[in-house]
């Protein structure tokens, strides 16, 4: 596995904790605004897709 993979692995793995932390701390201590906490998880997936997607492009136009 190349280095670039395990770096974007440990920055996934605490990005996704950060981010559902966030969102359950927002259904835990928020009344009635559940929706609010979405947006966290939305990120939680978001972010590390496209920071794969960009990495991948970089280092595969860099390899040319």
């Amino acid at each position: 596995m190349p280095l670039w993979r395990r770096f974007w692995l440990l920055g996934s793995v605490i990005w996704v904790v950060v981010c559902l932390l966030n969102a359950f701390t927002i259904v835990a201590f928020s009344e009635g605004e559940e929706a609010k906490a979405l947006q966290p998880v939305i990120l939680a997936v978001a972010v590390p897709v496209l920071a794969y997607g960009a990495l991948w492009l970089y280092f595969r136009l860099r390899s040319k």
